[in-house]
């Protein structure tokens, strides 16, 4: 069993990949989607946690806990979602998962700013403070050494590729 965390900005892929890797590889793991949760408006989370952060550390923790349970059962897991490593990697500790693979799924910022405009229609999101969470996710990860999936030129097959080599075959970034 494997336990594989795709992690990034908004317009880097993440989504879009592991809807691909579920459609290519059905049998290989589940394919879990943080916001599959729901995500609230801002201010109920600020309302409810305090700040959007606070909420997205509580939801990571209640995703590895879920997680977890699905390890212990035998089963491969890709989850993929907009949190913070370090927020992935006390809620696996607090869930007793001690082995996992994040990939931090990143694009250069006017690959995240056509994506998200052009494609999804959110232009909204191709702001500065979007740009900069992007780059804040990346120096945290190369901080930590966790791997980093550019798909500024990759078609989505050679990303599901990428993702099945680093993730599941134990490969290096």
């Amino acid at each position: 069993m494997a336990l594989v965390i795709l992690i990034g900005a908004s317009g880097a892929g993440k989504t879009t990949l592991a809807k691909a890797f579920a459609a290519r590889h059905p049998d290989l793991a589940d394919v879990l989607f943080f916001d599959s949760i729901g995500v609230p408006p801002p201010e109920r989370m600020i309302a409810e946690f305090g700040s959007g952060e606070a909420w997205q550390r509580a939801m990571t923790f209640r995703w590895l806990a879920d997680i977890a349970g699905r390890l212990r059962d035998g089963r491969s897991i890709l989850f993929e979602g907009q949190t913070r490593a370090c927020f992935l990697a006390e809620a696996a500790a607090a869930a007793g998962i001690d082995d996992y693979r994040l990939i931090l799924v990143d694009c250069n910022d006017a690959t995240r700013a056509r994506r998200l405009r052009e494609e999804r229609g959110q232009p909204e999101l191709a702001d500065p403070q979007m740009m900069r969470w992007a780059a804040w996710l990346r120096d945290e990860a190369k901080r930590e050494g966790h791997a980093i999936l550019d798909t500024t030129a990759l078609s989505v097959d050679e990303a599901v590729a990428a993702v099945h080599a680093l993730g599941f075959c134990g490969g290096e970034g």
